[in-house]
């Protein structure tokens, strides 16, 4: 038709940033970084004096999203002006927990002078094998689920016991694509990641590294970031993360591109898809960008059930997938004319 036409012959006219969640600006970058890392800060001290919280409670697993969740917590300890022990940081390693995210979690607590706790959840999660008949050789979602539910009851059950608040470590971009285990990692007493890509994550993670207050765990903030993202829920192969995220659901400049243009935006899938092909033109190929563009879509109506009940937390971009006056979408709402246009743009 005449509208797929023209979507296919005009060249665009305006630029495009293949990450739209930063400043065009590239002075106003950092200044814009701080700032939120200031909300997320501010957020969960209002949070802590609201509900009268004694201590934050953060499950480190040395990866990306856990890392930025506790350095927000160690500055809103401070902001209270409480003791740094009174962030409690509990490692957790599991079947998948590789030498370099252990090292670098442990180092990274121990950097910021937080109270370590290493708890293994490898008894735990063969008990509730045993208990439910799972064979622990079938490394299905249940074998994966099972020890993301382990470590989010016992992150919750310490903070009953601390009279404290687990805070959440998931990000916007696992929101947008429903990754997260349901009553795991889905769940915690407060998100300060909630608003927050994937990508955007990265660039404030540097940020922070670069800067004097943390000197002393600059070389663990760095090797952080150079870490494939995963949820290590897979036995490691050689030593090496096995589960790459990006090779499972795509890569996440892609996925926030996506989720900036047809979630918040509200662009039809064609002219998403036809941005793309200008914008990450020999980055990926255009069967590359339509396959995960698919997925995108397919992942973001049916993981809406996650979403309805997600957990508090603070809005520092424009764009949130909150429940609470964001997004509004029913859990059963049908992808299938949305896929049509993408194909139809194809």
């Amino acid at each position: 038709n005449f509208v797929n036409f023209i979507s296919e012959t005009t060249n665009l006219t305006r630029n495009f940033q293949k990450n739209p969640f930063l400043p065009k600006d590239e002075k106003d970058i950092s200044k814009y970084l701080l700032e939120i890392v200031d909300i997320q800060t501010r957020g969960l001290v209002h949070r802590m004096r609201h509900i009268n919280s004694k201590k934050a409670i953060v499950a480190v697993s040395g990866g990306l999203d856990s890392t930025l969740a506790l350095l927000i917590a160690s500055r809103a300890i401070k902001e209270l002006g409480k003791s740094p022990f009174d962030l409690i940081s509990i490692t957790m390693p599991g079947f998948g927990t590789t030498d370099r995210t252990y090292q670098n979690a442990l180092n990274l607590m121990t950097g910021l002078g937080a109270e370590v706790r290493e708890i293994s959840i490898k008894k735990a999660v063969l008990s509730h094998f045993e208990d439910i008949g799972h064979d622990p050789l079938d490394k299905s979602v249940v074998y994966e689920n099972a020890q993301a539910r382990e470590r989010t009851q016992i992150g919750l059950d310490i903070a009953n016991m601390e009279n404290g608040i687990f805070v959440g470590t998931g990000d916007l971009s696992e929101l947008c694509l429903g990754f997260a285990t349901y009553s795991g990692d889905h769940i915690s007493l407060y998100s300060v990641n909630s608003s927050v890509p994937k990508t955007l994550m990265k660039h404030i993670v540097k940020q922070l590294a670069n800067t004097k207050l943390y000197e002393n765990v600059k070389t663990e903030l760095l090797d952080i970031l150079d870490t494939p993202i995963s949820p290590e829920l897979l036995p490691a192969e050689n030593g090496d993360i096995k589960q790459k995220t990006e090779d499972i659901v795509g890569p996440y400049e892609l996925h926030d591109f996506f989720a900036y243009y047809f979630a918040y935006k509200n662009f039809a899938p064609s002219k998403v898809y036809h941005l793309s092909k200008y914008v990450f033109q020999g980055i990926y190929t255009n069967d590359v960008i339509f396959k995960w563009l698919e997925k995108f879509i397919t992942r973001y109506y049916t993981q809406q059930f996650k979403r309805s009940c997600a957990t508090d937390g603070i809005k520092v971009t424009d764009f949130s997938v909150s429940p609470r006056g964001d997004l509004l979408m029913p859990s059963d709402a049908s992808y299938k004319g949305q896929i049509e246009d993408l194909y139809d743009s194809k």
